[in-house]
């Protein structure tokens, strides 16, 4: 098993006022960082990045980094907050992970590990606290729009899953709070026949009997599924992109990479982006989302050209309300640490 570490700058133990870990655990990566407090602020020290399904289970990638902490920064940590890619109990003290066959508490964490002190968040909760953490730096302009200081703002991110929250601003905290969401998994209407078409295949294919939800379409397996629908349709040439991608076993990652040179590919991604468009633009008239969408997630930022010309005018395209969208700006998150930064604010805040 592989370990990533990243470092931020350099440490100086006095600085802080304590110390937390922090945690955002998908189903493709899974990142622990060691933060450290002062004020109830977080600063990130160092971070860890594994590969989810090369690890034997959560506790593993704690343990690790405690080790880790432990050795290099002589800090012993008790306190920590995680973000979990999944459902969470009401209490918010167990989760089951949806990419990954894992179960992961609150009891389970101080049974196997040195902590004690422990939050459980939804990961696309943990984003949306990150917001709060984000430089100029870590964001593109899609669309400029009329931005309301204080509006609210939506999170949108398609990557294993397709996640989603509205963020509402706390006077008191002086913060963006998000609101817990499993919206990703809300019904996907069909506005053309094509769109049918790839809602039956889709349901044949995975032998689903249940509605297909927006995730099904707006994620990695969904643009898999998309690409071998069009395949079906045989509208597209066979080409050596074609065969390579059909023999690779995670063919998302090969779909992305030949966009530009293969016309399935391509065809791919136009539909897509139409429909990630689509679900943007619903989450913002849901929430007048004023103060900007925020787009996160794997597929947009290692493909930030779908936010193309195409993609703004999908989402402003709305019988009545397009004025509306045409206000909201829409940003691309580019830092892959929004969500560890997330827990990390939590953690500061909360425990």
């Amino acid at each position: 098993m592989g370990v990533e570490k990243r470092f931020y700058g350099a440490f100086a133990k006095n600085s802080y006022n304590s110390f937390i870990l922090g945690g955002d655990i998908g189903g493709t990566n899974t990142s622990i960082g060691l933060f450290g407090i002062k004020n109830n602020k977080s600063e990130l020290i160092v971070s860890f990045h594994f590969k989810t399904k090369e690890l034997e289970g959560f506790y593993q990638a704690v343990n690790e980094s405690l080790d880790y902490i432990q050795a290099h920064y002589k800090i012993s940590i008790k306190k920590a907050c995680f973000a979990v890619a999944g459902v969470l109990s009401r209490k918010k003290d167990f989760a089951e992970t949806q990419n990954v066959p894992w179960s992961i508490s609150k009891k389970g964490l101080s049974s196997k590990t040195k902590l004690k002190k422990i939050m459980l968040l939804n990961d696309f909760e943990a984003i949306g606290y990150g917001i709060n953490m984000l430089k100029n730096k870590d964001t593109t302009i899609i669309k400029k729009g009329q931005k309301i200081s204080q509006a609210p703002i939506v999170v949108i991110g398609a990557g294993t899953g397709l996640g989603k929250t509205t963020l509402i601003y706390d006077e008191h905290l002086k913060a963006y709070i998000p609101l817990t969401s499993e919206a990703g998994h809300s019904d996907f209407a069909a506005q053309s026949k094509e769109e049918l078409d790839l809602i039956n295949f889709i349901k044949k294919f995975r032998k689903i009997k249940t509605s297909i939800s927006f995730e099904h379409v707006l994620s990695g397996q969904g643009l898999s599924d998309i690409y071998l629908f069009l395949r079906k349709s045989k509208k597209f040439p066979i080409t050596k992109y074609t065969k390579e991608i059909d023999k690779a076993e995670s063919n998302p990652i090969l779909i992305s990479k030949y966009k530009n040179v293969d016309k399935t590919c391509k065809a791919t991604f136009e539909m897509f982006k139409k429909i990630y468009a689509r679900s943007a633009k619903g989450f913002a008239l849901d929430a007048l989302a004023y103060g900007g969408v925020y787009i996160a997630g794997g597929i947009a930022m290692k493909n930030p050209d779908i936010l193309d010309k195409n993609f703004v005018k999908e989402f402003e395209n709305n019988y009545k309300l397009s004025f509306v969208l045409r206000k909201i700006p829409i940003y691309l998150i580019k830092n892959y640490n929004v969500g560890l930064l997330g827990a990390g604010f939590v953690g500061a805040r909360f425990l």
